[in-house]
């Protein structure tokens, strides 16, 4: 297990958060930095046909090791980190034997990871814990799949006498920022279907995303001086406090749950010239998700038809849909994922995902692919934190995942 820790630590230890604001690919050059190392660490163990391209992508191959044809599979994870949090200078803790009680991870300005707060980290009670020193994020969404990945591939060139087909690998960029499979090159890869190995805690497996939207309101006003403002002035920031007023207030991401949608405010910057508004939309189901779409257009026409004026100006863009749709009609690779977890004891919890993957794009590029564990908890913060042995499980689903596809085959 020292093997992933160090592994790991080597690849998050590099910053390579994305940039939503910036439309290049990828959305920042320091991704390339850990790209040109994951490019050198695939070809070291062994994978055939390694390449990263001019948009940051990664493939590479590991042959089949049957004479029978097995259908080619693919692992995918992506290489940026969040951009809201800072994942420059990444301190990592390690924690052995973690005792189930509070882990101070920056004492001077008291941060405390607690149980208290964070409850599923008493599942973790006896395990070695990976945490940041509470100043950045710590970087499993998604480097503990990637460190997975290249862990299980090596481990099955170590172990020829496990039987498996052709296998590929994808590493994306700008997954954070929605780009990760803008130009993923579905044929280029050759897989009839991957995992994407982006979850969260031990046991997921998902193949329910998110419907997402992201939208953008640019409230417009008019500043004079304040001593003679009197039916003059207009101030953006008053009408932005009616638009957030507006919304349903318990459709939000910390009062909702399971399949309930949500509204999300992620950023705000306002003057009384001008503010601007940030949003997130989200749903499951794909009526209630234009629902939601059209709600808050509403908000902003009935706002303009009270103030006399058009001042509130909304752009809404899809991002993703729900994968389900593409999964459902070859549900086998979720049952694959389903005995391969069982037969590494690990207990699967099948459950949506309250958010999406590359995967989600993927599926209807043509490349259905459900989500993975990678292990981490609090993703794009500073209490993020993986235990190691859930790694170690997440490389031992991958390489089972390949065992039973290839077997399956063979049994027909």
């Amino acid at each position: 297990m020292q093997h992933i820790i160090d592994r790991f630590i080597k690849y998050i230890t590099i910053d390579t958060q994305s940039d939503p604001e910036n439309e290049a690919f990828p959305s920042t050059e320091k991704q390339w930095d850990l790209a040109k190392v994951l490019v050198e660490d695939l070809k070291n163990i062994g994978l055939h046909n390694v390449t990263l391209d001019d948009n940051c992508y990664i493939m590479a191959t590991l042959p089949s090791n049957v004479a029978h044809k097995v259908p080619t599979i693919g692992f995918i994870s992506h290489i940026d980190t969040s951009p809201d949090y800072s994942g420059t200078n990444v301190n990592p803790q390690i924690h052995k034997n973690y005792d189930g009680k509070d882990i101070v991870l920056n004492q001077e300005e008291n941060i405390i990871l607690s149980p208290d707060y964070f409850d599923d980290l008493l599942q973790y009670k006896g395990q070695t814990l990976i945490t940041t020193d509470g100043s950045t994020l710590l970087g499993a969404d998604d480097k503990a799949g990637i460190t997975e990945i290249i862990t299980a591939m090596e481990y099955l060139i170590q172990h020829p006498e496990i039987n498996h087909g052709e296998i590929r690998i994808g590493f994306t960029p700008d997954e954070e920022v929605g780009k990760g499979a803008h130009l993923f090159d579905v044929d280029k890869f050759g897989a009839e279907w991957a995992y994407t190995m982006d979850g969260s805690q031990i046991g997921e497996l998902e193949y329910e995303n998110f419907n997402a939207a992201g939208a953008k309101v640019v409230i417009t006003g008019k500043i004079v001086h304040p001593g003679y403002a009197k039916g003059k002035m207009i101030n953006s920031m008053l009408i932005a406090s009616e638009f957030i007023a507006a919304l349903p207030k318990d459709e939000v991401p910390e009062r909702t749950e399971g399949y309930e949608g949500f509204y999300h405010l992620h950023t705000l910057n306002g003057e009384v010239e001008k503010t601007e508004l940030g949003y997130i939309i989200r749903d499951h189901d794909m009526e209630l998700f234009n629902k939601r779409k059209a709600v808050f257009q509403k908000v902003a026409d009935d706002l303009n038809s009270k103030l006399g004026k058009d001042l509130v100006h909304v752009e809404i863009t899809d991002q993703y849909y729900n994968m389900k749709e593409k999964v459902v009609p070859v549900m086998h690779i979720v049952d694959i994922a389903e005995e391969a977890m069982k037969a590494v004891g690990v207990t699967p919890l099948i459950k949506a995902i309250r958010g999406g993957t590359d995967g989600s794009q993927l599926s209807y590029k043509g490349l259905p692919c459900p989500n993975i564990f990678a292990g981490g908890h609090n993703f794009h913060g500073r209490y993020e934190y993986v235990p190691a042995e859930s790694m170690q499980k997440a490389v031992e689903v991958i390489v089972k995942i390949a065992e039973i596809t290839a077997t399956r085959e063979l049994n027909k």
